[in-house]
């Protein structure tokens, strides 16, 4: 089975996507993706029920996933466990094999969600990070192998002046790549990218960037609502809303942009967010050409 982790430290340009769950996925939903994706990427991400949604466990997934011969990149995020649960949930993590992990604060759940479920935020991102960080250096816990860690970013234009203490922080408490918001605009990206190198970050980290197939305008519309840092030029959702088929139109465009994306320098991969549509993350890597 090929490794997320190799692929990336080994100087390849990396592709990765997200698995769709819900909270009706099934074992052979979760077979069905694995199969459609398995071959096209370097690891599928399990997302932690983002936006307060409930769906199957990311551990369970990622289980599922490894029975597959597929290679998760497990999400753990500090909003729905305490210290104890989250060192539970990596010491199962790497006994299962389990070799790469993103790791995030998580967001606040809205004051409407219909669980009236409480927010619990018992450790900081960064708090987390030290603790994986921790159980990697833990001679005395021989089960598995260490972890290769991820943390989140948001690209945008630094100045020149700019100086990301916070990003060299989380690299010596052991984040080793960076997955950055879903960001469409390379301009941005090529000026982040410049920073990052500029500070000697692309040193310590793999850098990541975050895309989509984008089915319809209104996905774009939903998507600037709900994720306020997401980076979406007017001109492509113009393209969408012009489209005479915006579903091949979002697929176009996706694959054009991985492929500019993966010419600029310091950017060492993409993880392409799903939109519900495994097939569509699978147009757009062929059309791409970044996959024979």
């Amino acid at each position: 089975m090929k490794l997320f982790r190799d692929v990336v430290q080994s100087g390849k340009f990396s592709i990765s996507t997200e698995l769709t769950l819900k909270k009706e996925s099934t074992v052979g939903d979760i077979n069905r993706q694995a199969e459609a994706l398995g071959e096209m990427v370097d690891g599928i991400q399990v997302v932690d029920n983002p936006w307060s949604w409930t769906h199957m466990s990311a551990v369970s997934a990622a289980s599922l996933l490894l029975r597959s011969g597929v290679d998760p990149i497990t999400t753990l995020t500090c909003r729905d466990r305490n210290r104890i649960a989250l060192q539970s949930e990596l010491v199962g993590l790497r006994a299962m094999g389990v070799t790469s992990v993103l790791l995030k604060r998580g967001q606040h759940i809205p004051k409407n969600h219909p669980l009236q479920a409480s927010n619990v935020f018992d450790t900081t991102g960064l708090e987390l990070l030290k603790m994986t960080n921790e159980l990697n250096e833990d001679r005395s816990i021989n089960q598995g192998e260490t972890f290769f860690i991820g943390t989140t970013a948001r690209a945008f234009r630094p100045g020149e002046k700019w100086k990301s203490n916070a990003l060299k922080i989380r690299a010596r408490a052991g984040a080793r790549f960076l997955q950055t918001q879903l960001c469409f605009n390379t301009n941005i990206i090529r000026r982040y990218v410049e920073a990052l190198i500029r500070e000697k970050l692309t040193w310590k980290y793999s850098v990541i960037i975050s895309l989509a197939v984008l089915p319809s305008v209104e996905t774009v519309t939903w998507l600037l609502k709900n994720l306020p840092d997401t980076q979406i030029p007017i001109n492509l959702a113009r393209r969408l809303e012009s489209a005479a088929d915006p579903g091949r139109e979002g697929i176009m465009i996706c694959a054009e942009l991985m492929q500019e994306i993966s010419e600029i320098p310091g950017v060492s991969g993409i993880n392409l967010m799903t939109m519900g549509d495994p097939e569509s993350i699978v147009e757009a890597i062929k059309a791409s050409g970044l996959r024979a």
